[in-house]
């Protein structure tokens, strides 16, 4: 059965493709950092539920260690950027049609694999389907560009190493979510809001769990993190079982309030910051303002589609 294990494989093998390259390239004054960075996460990806707690710790702090001692420099290889401009002039937008490849193939095979559970395990149908979706791109990319072999993980590692430790954030703040759960933030929080929520209000406490959803997501920087906070606080307690609402759309509408959080922080660096900096502009704030005036007006959209389709 095809399950997460043969993602996390994936996973693995093109850090372990990223680390070799990394080695090799005598251009990157911190090409050992790069190494070992990418390596690490390779390892994580191919024993990571062999490692237990205490060794996948052990396994952050030296990722940590590497990031903010050493940093992550910038390597060259794969194509030069005159060929990729000249490409880019010769093909134009149908070059969108291999990215596309990706979420087409997540979507039908979310439904399509569904109907074979003896192949691909129900609970990760998405996740297969996205890899599977990955694969397909490449494929039909070197069948239509003819690029070297190389050049597609050549292309991959720059990406990455233009991004650096930014690039496993989400990873390192839903762990950090689960971590605060656990910790009973959670409860401490419902404990505070039920002094600001009126009683028996059910709009006082769908817009609690909107703004606040948007407000924890905001301090620590990604969605994931503070879905696991604001669902002990309030989601639970209050709108699923006080409130009989859908535990779906509670859930799905409230990750979206989240993301609206996500448009307006620079604690989302790899969403925010990056973009800044791969564009090279001069306020690294830029995309944040840009964003702020479509996140706060879709936020209040989210707060009242949780109040109307959420309840019975």
């Amino acid at each position: 059965m095809i399950g997460l294990a043969q993602v996390y494989v994936l996973a693995g093998l093109t850090f372990t493709a990223f680390a070799l390259l990394s080695a090799r390239d005598a251009s990157n004054p911190r090409r050992f950092a790069n190494t070992g960075f990418w390596g690490l996460l390779a390892v994580s990806m191919f024993a990571g539920d062999r490692l237990g707690d205490f060794g996948n710790g052990l396994l952050v702090l030296a990722l940590v260690a590497i990031a903010g001692l050493r940093g992550l420099g910038k390597g060259t290889g794969g194509s030069a950027a005159e060929e990729r401009a000249a490409n880019a002039e010769r093909h134009g937008n149908r070059l969108f049609l291999l990215a596309l490849v990706i979420p087409a193939t997540a979507l039908a095979g979310t439904f399509l694999f569904k109907q074979f559970p003896a192949a691909v395990d129900a609970k990760q149908v998405t996740l297969v389907s996205l890899a599977l979706g990955v694969v397909l791109a490449l494929v039909a990319g070197a069948i239509w560009l003819r690029p070297a072999p190389s050049v597609p993980l050549q292309e991959g590692r720059r990406l990455m190493d233009a991004v650096g430790w930014a690039g496993i954030l989400p990873q390192m703040l839903a762990s950090l979510g689960a971590v605060f759960a656990l910790a009973g933030v959670g409860d401490v929080v419902g404990a505070l809001m039920a002094d600001v929520i009126p009683a028996g209000s059910l709009l006082g406490a769908v817009i609690a769990y909107g703004l606040g959803m948007a407000l924890f997501t905001m301090v620590m920087g990604n969605a994931f993190a503070a879905f696991p906070v604001m669902a002990a606080a309030i989601g639970l307690p209050l709108l699923i079982h006080q409130y009989q609402g859908d535990p779906a759309i509670v859930s799905a509408i409230g990750m979206l309030a989240g993301f609206c959080g996500t448009l307006m922080t620079p604690m989302a660096a790899n969403f925010n910051i990056v973009p800044a900096a791969l564009l090279e502009l001069d306020d690294r704030n830029a995309v944040v303002k840009a964003q702020i005036g479509t996140a706060l007006p879709l936020l209040i959209v989210n707060i009242a589609l949780i109040y109307w389709l959420a309840f019975p």
